[in-house]
Protein backbone atom coordinates (compact mmCIF):
# COMPACT_ATOMS: atom_id res chain seq x y z
CA UNK A 1 0.00 0.00 0.00
CA UNK A 2 2.88 2.15 0.97
CA UNK A 3 4.43 1.42 -2.19
CA UNK A 4 1.42 2.37 -3.99
CA UNK A 5 0.73 4.94 -2.46
CA UNK A 6 4.40 6.37 -3.30
CA UNK A 7 4.09 5.71 -7.05
CA UNK A 8 0.79 7.66 -6.57
CA UNK A 9 2.35 10.58 -5.06
CA UNK A 10 5.22 10.77 -7.29
CA UNK A 11 2.98 10.92 -10.60
CA UNK A 12 0.91 13.55 -8.49
CA UNK A 13 4.17 15.21 -7.99
CA UNK A 14 4.90 15.57 -11.91
CA UNK A 15 1.22 16.49 -12.21
CA UNK A 16 1.34 19.67 -10.18
CA UNK A 17 4.84 20.98 -11.24
CA UNK A 18 3.85 20.27 -14.85
CA UNK A 19 0.76 22.32 -13.81
CA UNK A 20 2.55 24.84 -12.38
CA UNK A 21 5.53 25.17 -14.73
CA UNK A 22 2.23 25.62 -17.43
CA UNK A 23 0.91 28.45 -15.07
CA UNK A 24 4.35 30.40 -15.16
CA UNK A 25 4.76 29.39 -18.95
CA UNK A 26 1.02 30.85 -19.57
CA UNK A 27 2.13 34.04 -17.37
CA UNK A 28 5.22 34.91 -18.97
CA UNK A 29 3.25 34.21 -22.45
CA UNK A 30 0.34 36.66 -21.10
CA UNK A 31 2.51 39.10 -19.55
CA UNK A 32 4.82 39.39 -23.32
CA UNK A 33 2.24 39.90 -24.83
CA UNK A 34 0.60 42.09 -22.64
CA UNK A 35 3.69 44.37 -23.32
CA UNK A 36 3.83 43.47 -26.72
CA UNK A 37 0.92 45.26 -27.53
CA UNK A 38 1.54 47.96 -25.11
CA UNK A 39 4.69 48.90 -26.13
CA UNK A 40 6.18 50.38 -29.78
CA UNK A 41 7.29 48.17 -32.37
CA UNK A 42 10.46 47.76 -33.78
CA UNK A 43 12.25 48.86 -30.35
CA UNK A 44 14.94 47.39 -28.26
CA UNK A 45 15.17 47.32 -24.24
CA UNK A 46 13.45 50.71 -23.29
CA UNK A 47 14.56 53.38 -21.12
CA UNK A 48 13.17 53.86 -17.18
CA UNK A 49 11.88 57.42 -16.50
CA UNK A 50 10.83 57.87 -13.25
CA UNK A 51 6.99 59.58 -13.31
CA UNK A 52 4.08 60.51 -11.21
CA UNK A 53 0.77 62.63 -11.53
CA UNK A 54 0.89 64.47 -8.62
CA UNK A 55 3.84 65.88 -6.19
CA UNK A 56 2.76 64.64 -3.04
CA UNK A 57 2.65 60.52 -5.32
CA UNK A 58 5.81 58.20 -5.18
CA UNK A 59 8.26 58.31 -8.47
CA UNK A 60 7.65 54.74 -10.12
CA UNK A 61 9.79 53.64 -13.05
CA UNK A 62 7.93 53.89 -16.71
CA UNK A 63 9.20 52.37 -19.97
CA UNK A 64 10.08 54.92 -22.09
CA UNK A 65 10.95 54.68 -26.09
CA UNK A 66 13.01 57.25 -27.87
CA UNK A 67 14.45 57.23 -31.18
CA UNK A 68 17.70 55.91 -29.97
CA UNK A 69 15.91 52.59 -28.76
CA UNK A 70 14.52 52.09 -32.42
CA UNK A 71 15.99 49.09 -33.62
CA UNK A 72 17.66 49.40 -37.33
CA UNK A 73 16.38 52.66 -37.92
CA UNK A 74 18.89 55.15 -39.56
CA UNK A 75 18.68 59.04 -38.56
CA UNK A 76 18.01 61.18 -41.81
CA UNK A 77 15.71 64.25 -42.09
CA UNK A 78 12.79 64.47 -43.70
CA UNK A 79 12.22 65.03 -47.29
CA UNK A 80 11.35 69.09 -48.17
CA UNK A 81 8.54 70.72 -46.68
CA UNK A 82 5.22 72.18 -48.48
CA UNK A 83 4.60 75.60 -46.88
CA UNK A 84 1.57 73.70 -44.44
CA UNK A 85 4.36 70.89 -43.52
CA UNK A 86 3.58 68.52 -45.87
CA UNK A 87 6.20 66.11 -47.89
CA UNK A 88 6.62 67.76 -51.19
CA UNK A 89 7.93 64.54 -53.46
CA UNK A 90 4.06 63.25 -52.54
CA UNK A 91 0.82 64.64 -54.91
CA UNK A 92 -2.39 64.02 -54.21
CA UNK A 93 -5.33 65.82 -56.09
CA UNK A 94 -4.79 69.72 -54.69
CA UNK A 95 -8.29 71.13 -53.68
CA UNK A 96 -6.97 73.99 -51.89
CA UNK A 97 -7.54 72.99 -48.41
CA UNK A 98 -7.01 70.10 -46.21
CA UNK A 99 -8.87 67.08 -46.90
CA UNK A 100 -7.88 63.33 -45.46
CA UNK A 101 -7.12 59.89 -47.68
CA UNK A 102 -6.09 56.74 -46.92
CA UNK A 103 -3.13 55.30 -48.67
CA UNK A 104 -1.25 52.13 -48.32
CA UNK A 105 -3.92 51.62 -45.45
CA UNK A 106 -2.76 54.06 -43.81
CA UNK A 107 -4.49 57.77 -42.66
CA UNK A 108 -3.27 60.87 -43.73
CA UNK A 109 -3.99 64.64 -43.75
CA UNK A 110 -3.32 66.00 -47.52
CA UNK A 111 -2.48 69.47 -47.52
CA UNK A 112 -3.81 72.23 -49.68
CA UNK A 113 -1.20 71.82 -52.42
CA UNK A 114 -1.78 67.77 -52.36
CA UNK A 115 1.13 66.59 -50.52
CA UNK A 116 1.02 64.20 -47.47
CA UNK A 117 0.97 65.75 -44.15
CA UNK A 118 1.29 64.85 -40.53
CA UNK A 119 -0.02 67.85 -38.06
CA UNK A 120 2.71 68.52 -35.34
CA UNK A 121 1.53 71.58 -33.27
CA UNK A 122 1.60 73.25 -30.00
CA UNK A 123 -1.07 74.89 -27.70
CA UNK A 124 -2.04 78.05 -26.52
CA UNK A 125 0.76 80.04 -28.95
CA UNK A 126 0.38 83.16 -27.58
CA UNK A 127 2.33 86.00 -25.71
CA UNK A 128 0.30 86.16 -22.75
CA UNK A 129 -1.76 88.71 -20.60
CA UNK A 130 -0.46 88.50 -17.09
CA UNK A 131 1.82 91.74 -15.88
CA UNK A 132 4.80 89.27 -15.92
CA UNK A 133 4.46 87.72 -19.68
CA UNK A 134 3.58 91.37 -20.75
CA UNK A 135 6.55 92.92 -19.04
CA UNK A 136 9.14 90.28 -20.36
CA UNK A 137 8.00 90.31 -24.17
CA UNK A 138 8.19 93.94 -24.24
CA UNK A 139 11.70 93.80 -23.12
CA UNK A 140 12.92 90.69 -24.88
CA UNK A 141 10.81 91.53 -28.28
CA UNK A 142 9.04 95.16 -28.27
CA UNK A 143 5.88 94.67 -29.91
CA UNK A 144 3.13 91.43 -30.11
CA UNK A 145 3.90 91.75 -34.03
CA UNK A 146 7.39 90.91 -33.19
CA UNK A 147 7.17 87.81 -30.59
CA UNK A 148 4.94 86.74 -33.34
CA UNK A 149 7.56 86.68 -35.82
CA UNK A 150 9.86 85.19 -33.65
CA UNK A 151 8.13 82.21 -31.79
CA UNK A 152 6.64 81.39 -36.05
CA UNK A 153 10.23 80.97 -36.47
CA UNK A 154 11.25 79.11 -33.41
CA UNK A 155 8.08 76.43 -34.07
CA UNK A 156 9.25 76.08 -37.41
CA UNK A 157 13.12 75.51 -36.33
CA UNK A 158 12.26 73.01 -34.46
CA UNK A 159 9.92 70.95 -36.53
CA UNK A 160 6.52 72.46 -35.57
CA UNK A 161 4.04 73.07 -38.67
CA UNK A 162 0.80 74.02 -36.49
CA UNK A 163 -0.47 76.02 -33.88
CA UNK A 164 -3.64 74.22 -31.73
CA UNK A 165 -6.36 75.44 -29.62
CA UNK A 166 -6.43 78.94 -27.83
CA UNK A 167 -3.38 80.30 -29.88
CA UNK A 168 -3.95 83.74 -31.01
CA UNK A 169 -4.39 82.73 -34.70
CA UNK A 170 -5.17 86.47 -35.91
CA UNK A 171 -1.62 87.40 -34.90
CA UNK A 172 0.31 84.06 -35.71
CA UNK A 173 -1.11 84.66 -39.29
CA UNK A 174 0.64 87.49 -39.55
CA UNK A 175 3.87 86.56 -39.65
CA UNK A 176 6.04 85.45 -42.35
CA UNK A 177 5.99 81.57 -41.40
CA UNK A 178 2.68 81.17 -41.03
CA UNK A 179 1.22 78.11 -39.10
CA UNK A 180 -1.48 75.83 -40.18
CA UNK A 181 -3.83 76.31 -37.50
CA UNK A 182 -7.06 75.30 -36.10
CA UNK A 183 -10.49 76.84 -34.74
CA UNK A 184 -11.83 76.26 -31.32
CA UNK A 185 -15.09 76.81 -30.89
CA UNK A 186 -17.70 76.00 -28.20
CA UNK A 187 -21.14 75.44 -29.20
CA UNK A 188 -22.76 74.00 -26.69
CA UNK A 189 -20.46 75.30 -23.89
CA UNK A 190 -21.68 78.50 -25.16
CA UNK A 191 -25.02 77.67 -25.59
CA UNK A 192 -25.39 76.26 -21.70
CA UNK A 193 -23.87 79.42 -20.34
CA UNK A 194 -26.56 81.36 -22.30
CA UNK A 195 -28.87 79.18 -20.07
CA UNK A 196 -26.88 79.26 -16.99
CA UNK A 197 -26.71 75.77 -16.68
CA UNK A 198 -22.78 75.32 -17.38
CA UNK A 199 -19.61 77.55 -16.13
CA UNK A 200 -15.73 77.15 -16.23
CA UNK A 201 -14.51 74.40 -13.80
CA UNK A 202 -10.80 73.31 -14.23
CA UNK A 203 -9.67 72.95 -17.60
CA UNK A 204 -13.19 72.56 -19.08
CA UNK A 205 -16.96 73.63 -18.50
CA UNK A 206 -19.11 71.84 -15.57
CA UNK A 207 -23.05 71.33 -16.63
CA UNK A 208 -25.39 70.89 -14.22
CA UNK A 209 -26.75 67.20 -13.63
CA UNK A 210 -23.51 65.91 -16.03
CA UNK A 211 -25.50 66.41 -18.95
CA UNK A 212 -25.38 68.55 -22.11
CA UNK A 213 -28.73 70.20 -23.33
CA UNK A 214 -28.81 68.76 -26.50
CA UNK A 215 -32.78 68.21 -26.39
CA UNK A 216 -33.15 71.98 -25.99
CA UNK A 217 -35.71 73.15 -28.33
CA UNK A 218 -33.51 76.33 -28.73
CA UNK A 219 -30.23 74.79 -29.38
CA UNK A 220 -30.42 74.17 -33.11
CA UNK A 221 -31.13 77.69 -33.91
CA UNK A 222 -28.78 78.71 -31.92
CA UNK A 223 -25.83 76.36 -33.27
CA UNK A 224 -26.80 77.45 -36.77
CA UNK A 225 -26.95 81.58 -35.38
CA UNK A 226 -23.01 80.84 -34.09
CA UNK A 227 -21.90 79.31 -36.61
CA UNK A 228 -22.37 82.23 -38.98
CA UNK A 229 -18.66 83.28 -37.70
CA UNK A 230 -17.18 80.31 -39.22
CA UNK A 231 -17.77 81.70 -42.21
CA UNK A 232 -15.03 84.72 -41.64
CA UNK A 233 -12.25 81.75 -42.43
CA UNK A 234 -14.01 79.41 -44.74
CA UNK A 235 -11.78 80.43 -47.79
CA UNK A 236 -8.21 80.28 -45.26
CA UNK A 237 -6.18 77.15 -46.64
CA UNK A 238 -4.01 77.80 -43.66
CA UNK A 239 -6.77 76.72 -41.85
CA UNK A 240 -6.74 72.75 -40.62
CA UNK A 241 -10.34 72.77 -39.34
CA UNK A 242 -12.98 73.50 -36.64
CA UNK A 243 -13.05 71.88 -33.10
CA UNK A 244 -16.85 72.17 -31.91
CA UNK A 245 -16.33 71.98 -27.90
CA UNK A 246 -13.62 70.69 -25.55
CA UNK A 247 -13.75 67.76 -22.60
CA UNK A 248 -17.65 67.76 -22.66
CA UNK A 249 -18.88 65.52 -19.78
CA UNK A 250 -20.08 62.99 -22.46
CA UNK A 251 -21.07 59.99 -19.92
CA UNK A 252 -22.47 57.00 -20.91
CA UNK A 253 -24.88 56.58 -17.89
CA UNK A 254 -26.88 59.64 -20.04
CA UNK A 255 -30.06 57.98 -19.77
CA UNK A 256 -29.85 57.77 -16.01
CA UNK A 257 -28.66 61.30 -16.02
CA UNK A 258 -31.45 63.21 -17.70
CA UNK A 259 -33.99 61.40 -15.57
CA UNK A 260 -32.74 62.42 -12.42
CA UNK A 261 -33.21 66.42 -13.89
CA UNK A 262 -36.18 68.10 -13.11
CA UNK A 263 -39.53 66.65 -15.03
CA UNK A 264 -39.75 70.36 -16.86
CA UNK A 265 -36.68 69.92 -18.15
CA UNK A 266 -36.20 69.26 -21.94
CA UNK A 267 -33.18 66.84 -21.66
CA UNK A 268 -35.65 64.95 -19.02
CA UNK A 269 -38.97 65.07 -21.27
CA UNK A 270 -36.63 63.26 -24.47
CA UNK A 271 -35.02 60.77 -21.81
CA UNK A 272 -38.89 60.08 -20.66
CA UNK A 273 -40.51 60.05 -24.30
CA UNK A 274 -37.39 57.68 -25.62
CA UNK A 275 -37.52 55.34 -22.55
CA UNK A 276 -41.68 55.31 -22.84
CA UNK A 277 -41.64 54.41 -26.69
CA UNK A 278 -38.72 51.65 -26.29
CA UNK A 279 -41.00 49.96 -23.32
CA UNK A 280 -43.78 50.23 -25.17
CA UNK A 281 -46.06 51.84 -22.23
CA UNK A 282 -46.43 54.86 -19.86
CA UNK A 283 -45.37 52.91 -16.59
CA UNK A 284 -41.70 52.91 -16.55
CA UNK A 285 -39.81 52.53 -13.90
CA UNK A 286 -35.94 53.28 -12.87
CA UNK A 287 -35.41 49.70 -12.72
CA UNK A 288 -36.77 48.62 -15.62
CA UNK A 289 -33.61 50.32 -17.54
CA UNK A 290 -31.30 48.07 -18.78
CA UNK A 291 -27.49 48.47 -19.99
CA UNK A 292 -28.85 47.63 -23.62
CA UNK A 293 -31.50 50.53 -23.29
CA UNK A 294 -28.14 52.88 -21.62
CA UNK A 295 -26.37 52.36 -24.58
CA UNK A 296 -29.10 52.75 -27.08
CA UNK A 297 -29.75 56.56 -25.44
CA UNK A 298 -26.10 56.96 -25.47
CA UNK A 299 -26.16 57.09 -29.13
CA UNK A 300 -29.17 58.75 -30.10
CA UNK A 301 -27.88 61.27 -27.41
CA UNK A 302 -24.73 61.67 -29.33
CA UNK A 303 -26.56 61.30 -32.44
CA UNK A 304 -28.89 64.84 -31.86
CA UNK A 305 -24.99 67.04 -30.55
CA UNK A 306 -23.22 65.41 -33.75
CA UNK A 307 -25.94 65.86 -35.79
CA UNK A 308 -26.85 69.72 -35.17
CA UNK A 309 -23.06 70.98 -34.75
CA UNK A 310 -21.71 69.52 -37.94
CA UNK A 311 -24.26 70.53 -39.91
CA UNK A 312 -23.70 74.01 -39.09
CA UNK A 313 -20.21 73.53 -39.11
CA UNK A 314 -20.40 72.55 -42.98
CA UNK A 315 -23.19 74.84 -43.78
CA UNK A 316 -21.01 77.82 -43.00
CA UNK A 317 -17.49 76.44 -44.12
CA UNK A 318 -18.13 73.57 -46.60
CA UNK A 319 -14.10 73.87 -47.54
CA UNK A 320 -12.38 72.62 -43.81
CA UNK A 321 -12.30 69.81 -41.90
CA UNK A 322 -14.89 69.27 -38.66
CA UNK A 323 -11.71 67.63 -35.97
CA UNK A 324 -14.32 66.97 -32.91
CA UNK A 325 -14.80 67.50 -29.99
CA UNK A 326 -11.10 67.49 -28.01
CA UNK A 327 -12.58 64.54 -26.21
CA UNK A 328 -12.09 63.32 -22.95
CA UNK A 329 -12.30 60.60 -20.94
CA UNK A 330 -15.13 57.63 -22.87
CA UNK A 331 -12.52 57.23 -25.81
CA UNK A 332 -12.80 53.41 -24.36
CA UNK A 333 -16.55 53.26 -25.37
CA UNK A 334 -17.55 51.82 -28.55
CA UNK A 335 -20.87 53.58 -29.08
CA UNK A 336 -19.04 56.94 -28.50
CA UNK A 337 -16.64 56.25 -31.01
CA UNK A 338 -18.56 54.78 -33.72
CA UNK A 339 -20.94 57.60 -33.33
CA UNK A 340 -18.21 60.57 -33.45
CA UNK A 341 -16.89 58.35 -36.48
CA UNK A 342 -20.35 59.22 -38.53
CA UNK A 343 -19.90 62.84 -38.19
CA UNK A 344 -15.97 63.85 -37.49
CA UNK A 345 -13.70 64.11 -40.58
CA UNK A 346 -10.74 63.59 -37.96
CA UNK A 347 -11.42 62.40 -34.15
CA UNK A 348 -9.73 64.89 -32.02
CA UNK A 349 -8.84 62.78 -27.85
CA UNK A 350 -7.00 64.57 -25.04
CA UNK A 351 -4.60 61.94 -23.58
CA UNK A 352 -4.39 62.02 -19.70
CA UNK A 353 -4.27 58.59 -19.18
CA UNK A 354 -1.39 55.58 -19.14
CA UNK A 355 2.07 56.98 -19.57
CA UNK A 356 1.81 54.61 -22.74
CA UNK A 357 -1.44 54.94 -25.09
CA UNK A 358 -2.40 51.09 -25.30
CA UNK A 359 -2.28 49.78 -28.84
CA UNK A 360 -5.37 48.31 -28.68
CA UNK A 361 -7.12 51.31 -27.38
CA UNK A 362 -5.87 53.02 -30.89
CA UNK A 363 -6.87 49.68 -32.90
CA UNK A 364 -10.30 49.66 -31.43
CA UNK A 365 -10.32 53.77 -32.70
CA UNK A 366 -9.70 52.43 -36.52
CA UNK A 367 -11.86 49.41 -35.61
CA UNK A 368 -15.55 51.29 -34.68
CA UNK A 369 -14.59 54.48 -36.86
CA UNK A 370 -13.14 54.75 -40.11
CA UNK A 371 -11.40 57.97 -39.47
CA UNK A 372 -8.11 59.22 -38.80
CA UNK A 373 -7.27 60.76 -35.08
CA UNK A 374 -4.76 63.54 -33.61
CA UNK A 375 -4.04 63.47 -30.38
CA UNK A 376 -5.00 67.32 -29.25
CA UNK A 377 -3.92 67.82 -25.62
CA UNK A 378 -0.96 65.88 -23.44
CA UNK A 379 2.00 67.05 -21.98
CA UNK A 380 4.32 66.19 -19.25
CA UNK A 381 5.95 68.79 -16.38
CA UNK A 382 9.42 68.62 -15.31
CA UNK A 383 10.52 69.15 -11.66
CA UNK A 384 13.11 71.14 -12.03
CA UNK A 385 11.67 74.43 -12.67
CA UNK A 386 12.29 76.86 -9.71
CA UNK A 387 8.55 78.55 -8.36
CA UNK A 388 6.64 75.93 -9.91
CA UNK A 389 5.07 73.46 -7.77
CA UNK A 390 3.11 71.39 -10.66
CA UNK A 391 0.61 70.85 -8.43
CA UNK A 392 -2.04 71.90 -11.33
CA UNK A 393 -3.45 70.17 -14.68
CA UNK A 394 -3.69 66.64 -15.74
CA UNK A 395 -0.54 65.73 -17.16
CA UNK A 396 2.32 63.24 -16.18
CA UNK A 397 5.37 64.94 -13.75
CA UNK A 398 9.19 63.66 -14.79
CA UNK A 399 12.17 65.13 -12.51
CA UNK A 400 14.12 67.05 -15.64
CA UNK A 401 13.53 68.86 -18.77
CA UNK A 402 15.43 66.11 -20.84
CA UNK A 403 12.92 63.46 -19.49
CA UNK A 404 10.17 65.78 -20.97
CA UNK A 405 11.43 65.34 -23.94
CA UNK A 406 12.38 61.69 -24.09
CA UNK A 407 8.25 61.56 -23.11
CA UNK A 408 7.70 63.51 -26.09
CA UNK A 409 9.41 60.85 -28.29
CA UNK A 410 8.10 58.20 -26.33
CA UNK A 411 4.24 59.60 -27.19
CA UNK A 412 4.77 60.58 -30.94
CA UNK A 413 6.86 57.68 -31.93
CA UNK A 414 3.28 55.42 -30.48
CA UNK A 415 1.38 57.44 -32.20
CA UNK A 416 3.46 57.63 -35.66
CA UNK A 417 3.51 53.76 -35.46
CA UNK A 418 -0.04 54.15 -35.82
CA UNK A 419 -1.81 53.72 -39.55
CA UNK A 420 -4.76 56.01 -38.11
CA UNK A 421 -2.81 58.53 -36.54
CA UNK A 422 -2.44 62.00 -38.80
CA UNK A 423 -0.76 64.13 -35.85
CA UNK A 424 -0.72 65.50 -32.13
CA UNK A 425 -0.73 69.30 -30.55
CA UNK A 426 1.39 69.37 -27.51
CA UNK A 427 0.07 71.37 -24.29
CA UNK A 428 1.62 73.75 -24.29
CA UNK A 429 3.24 76.96 -25.47
CA UNK A 430 4.32 78.70 -22.27
CA UNK A 431 4.84 78.11 -18.70
CA UNK A 432 1.70 78.77 -15.89
CA UNK A 433 2.62 81.91 -14.52
CA UNK A 434 2.19 81.35 -10.42
CA UNK A 435 1.48 84.72 -9.82
CA UNK A 436 -1.75 84.89 -12.71
CA UNK A 437 -4.57 84.20 -10.51
CA UNK A 438 -6.83 85.09 -12.87
CA UNK A 439 -6.52 82.15 -15.29
CA UNK A 440 -8.27 78.66 -14.44
CA UNK A 441 -7.09 76.56 -11.31
CA UNK A 442 -5.51 74.28 -13.98
CA UNK A 443 -2.87 76.53 -15.19
CA UNK A 444 -1.42 78.33 -12.53
CA UNK A 445 1.72 76.81 -10.86
CA UNK A 446 2.76 74.16 -14.04
CA UNK A 447 5.69 74.04 -16.22
CA UNK A 448 4.16 72.75 -18.88
CA UNK A 449 5.83 75.23 -21.93
CA UNK A 450 8.08 74.74 -24.58
CA UNK A 451 9.48 78.60 -22.72
CA UNK A 452 9.41 80.18 -19.10
CA UNK A 453 7.61 83.22 -18.51
CA UNK A 454 10.59 84.97 -19.94
CA UNK A 455 10.16 83.35 -22.96
CA UNK A 456 13.21 81.52 -23.06
CA UNK A 457 13.00 77.88 -24.38
CA UNK A 458 13.63 74.90 -22.58
CA UNK A 459 16.82 74.13 -24.56
CA UNK A 460 17.08 70.12 -23.61
CA UNK A 461 13.36 69.53 -24.05
CA UNK A 462 12.87 71.17 -27.19
CA UNK A 463 16.19 69.79 -28.54
CA UNK A 464 14.91 66.27 -28.19
CA UNK A 465 11.45 67.36 -29.79
CA UNK A 466 13.14 68.78 -32.89
CA UNK A 467 15.50 65.04 -32.98
CA UNK A 468 11.83 63.65 -33.77
CA UNK A 469 9.68 66.30 -35.29
CA UNK A 470 12.20 66.42 -38.45
CA UNK A 471 12.29 62.75 -39.17
CA UNK A 472 8.39 61.69 -38.32
CA UNK A 473 7.78 61.20 -42.46
CA UNK A 474 11.29 59.17 -42.01
CA UNK A 475 10.27 57.61 -38.87
CA UNK A 476 6.51 56.55 -40.45
CA UNK A 477 8.52 54.55 -43.50
CA UNK A 478 10.25 53.10 -40.69
CA UNK A 479 7.24 51.99 -38.97
CA UNK A 480 5.37 51.21 -42.06
CA UNK A 481 8.33 49.41 -44.28
CA UNK A 482 7.54 51.15 -47.23
CA UNK A 483 8.49 54.35 -48.56
CA UNK A 484 6.26 57.56 -48.99
CA UNK A 485 8.09 60.46 -50.68
CA UNK A 486 7.15 60.16 -53.93
CA UNK A 487 3.92 58.47 -53.18
CA UNK A 488 1.05 60.10 -55.67
CA UNK A 489 -2.59 59.35 -57.06
CA UNK A 490 -4.60 61.03 -59.68
CA UNK A 491 -7.89 59.71 -57.82
CA UNK A 492 -10.50 61.92 -56.51
CA UNK A 493 -10.03 62.46 -52.58
CA UNK A 494 -12.30 59.82 -51.45
CA UNK A 495 -13.09 62.14 -47.81
CA UNK A 496 -12.80 65.18 -49.15
CA UNK A 497 -14.56 67.70 -47.14
CA UNK A 498 -15.53 69.20 -50.61
CA UNK A 499 -16.77 66.39 -52.29
CA UNK A 500 -18.71 65.14 -49.08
Amino acid sequence: MSWRYGACSNSMKHLIVNAALCIVLLGAFFQTALAEEKSIPKTTEPLLIEAKKKPHQEWVPRETYTIRQLSGYQAKPDPEYSRYGGMVGTQFPATGFFYTKKYNDRWWLVDPEGHLCIHKAVCSVSPGGSDAFTQNRRTKFGSEEDWAEATTTLLKELGFNGSASWSDNPLLQSTTNRPVYTQKWSFMASYAKQRGIAKMGSGNHKYDGNVIPVFDPDFEAFADEYANQLAETKDDPYLLGHFSDNEMPLKPDALDLCLQLDSGDASYQAAIDWLRDRKGREDVEPDDISEKDRDAFYEYYLERYFTVVSAAIKKYDPNHLYIGIRLIGVSDNETMMRTYGKYADVLSINWYGDWMLPCERMGNWAKWADRPFIISEWYAKGHDVPGLTNESGAGWLVKTQKERGYYYQNMALNLLARKNNVGWHWFKYADNDPDDLATDPSNRNSNKGIVNVEYEPYTDLVDVMKELNTQAYRLIEFFDDASYSDASSPAVPKHSTVTR
